[in-house]
């Protein structure tokens, strides 16, 4: 394909997603199966300008004083550095490309800045969210907005029931794979740049081998700061497809026992899968909603980790569209499900017990008001400081400084840590 189609496919891609409000993932997926002759280059091309331009969707808007698919591909495109002048060169009318830029578009895209926009239009996120994430980022709020439009790298962490992290470096030679410092298992494959791609990492040897798991950094760190190691006996409340499950089981060295529960079959199905290739022996997959099995084992866990379901704000570099799908309602929704998440986790701690709610969210009202008014409920538990969770996980270096300021939870950022955005609150009951 000509690069004007491409940008004229991802044009068409964008235009299906808003009108059918479909996932952007969904929305690839479809034109693909329906334009065969598109080349795995072209697909990846094609991918990258809808991601990007999602990524950049309110600075795009703003450049082109527009939020049409259009604007928001090519002005994305000027975000990641692309001239008017090669824009206009692709953007001939022929050849199935786009119709040409107008005297406008070319004088925006040659000229217009964001540099008096406001805040949502400079860290792309949705204006409504201002005064929530402003409340935890302060001054820093458009470099963590910037941060959180960038391209995403790809995390890996090594099985220690299978492999150790040299023998896994090894087979990803060639990929540009360094060791991460925060997670001590940790391996990182840089994000791509301009049409390069992230290689499929579960095609990899090492992957089917069981040697490896595809895992952000901040979510191994969360998993490492449960404390679960041998001999525990671990809840882990909402496993979904079992990443953190899998982490601890390795800490544990397959010893004690982790009770993996989560009230969707759906998402729980790939965990059967990854058990099996991990080689994990000390997990028992609960039947999925069983809320009643729950009950019946009552307060017997060392360890209680409640990942709880959120608006998915800290994963935007990944699910740009996400960002532009939530909406007020969704996250009222997900507040009352998380309050109803940590209601039930309390009642399966024993005492000196621990609780450890994780989020994917940098919303303050999923995170501290959620571990706030918790603690106002349930004075039976208090707040382990983080930096002593850091420590007593044997994490090295340092504590890092939450992103938020606080010092008693821990929040990840990819403007400050280089992880996805990560919650991490570590509880204690009381004796």
């Amino acid at each position: 394909m000509r690069p004007g189609a491409r940008i004229a496919a991802a044009i068409e891609i964008l235009d299906d997603m808003f009108v059918h409000h479909r996932p952007v993932a969904t929305a690839l997926a479809d034109w693909g199966k329906t334009h065969r002759f598109a080349g795995s280059g072209d697909r990846n091309a094609i991918g990258h300008m809808v991601y990007d331009g999602l990524r950049h969707k309110a600075a795009a808007a703003h450049i082109l004083q527009s939020e049409s698919s259009r604007a928001i591909v090519i002005g994305g495109m000027r975000e990641q550095g692309v001239s008017a002048s090669d824009i206009a060169a692709m953007c001939t009318g022929g050849d199935h490309t786009p119709e040409p830029l107008s005297d406008h578009e070319r004088a925006r895209l040659e000229t217009a800045t964001t540099a008096d926009a406001p805040s949502w239009v400079t860290g792309n996120y949705p204006q409504w969210l201002h005064p929530s994430l402003k409340r935890v980022f302060g001054d820093r709020l458009e470099t963590e907005g910037q941060a959180l439009a960038q391209r995403a790298s790809a995390d890996l962490r090594v099985n220690t029931l299978r492999a150790t992290r040299d023998k896994v470096m090894k087979s990803l030679n060639g990929y540009g794979a360094i060791e991460l410092h925060m997670a001590p298992l940790g391996i990182r494959i840089p994000a791509p740049i301009g049409d390069t791609r992230i290689p499929n990492l579960q095609a990899e040897a090492a992957y089917q081998a069981g040697w490896c798991e595809i895992q952000d950094e901040g979510s191994q760190i969360a998993a490492a700061m449960t404390g679960a190691g041998p001999r525990s006996q671990v809840l882990d409340l909402c496993a979904g497809g079992g990443g953190k499950t899998l982490a601890m089981a390795a800490n544990m060295q397959n010893t004690g026992q982790i009770y993996a529960f989560d009230d969707d079959r759906t998402r729980l199905k790939p965990i059967f899968e990854r058990i099996r290739r991990a080689g994990v022996r000390n997990v028992q997959v609960l039947r999925a909603g069983d809320i009643k099995a729950l009950d019946e084992m009552g307060p017997r866990f060392d360890i209680v980790l409640a990942d709880a379901p959120c608006t998915g704000s800290g994963t935007w570099r990944r699910k740009p569209d996400a960002k532009w799908r939530l909406k007020p309602a969704n996250l009222a929704e997900r507040q009352k499900e998380q309050q109803a998440v940590l209601e039930q986790a309390a009642k399966s701690v024993r005492p000196g017990g621990r609780l450890i709610y994780v989020t994917c969210s940098v919303l303050a009202d999923e995170n501290t008001d959620q571990i706030d008014a918790f603690l106002e409920r349930h004075p039976q538990f208090h707040v382990v400081p983080y930096a002593d969770a850091w420590r007593s996980a044997a994490l090295p270096g340092e504590p890092p400084a939450s992103a938020d300021g606080r010092s008693d939870t821990l929040l990840l950022t990819p403007a400050l840590h280089g992880t996805d955005g990560f919650y991490i609150a570590v509880m204690q009951r009381r004796e």
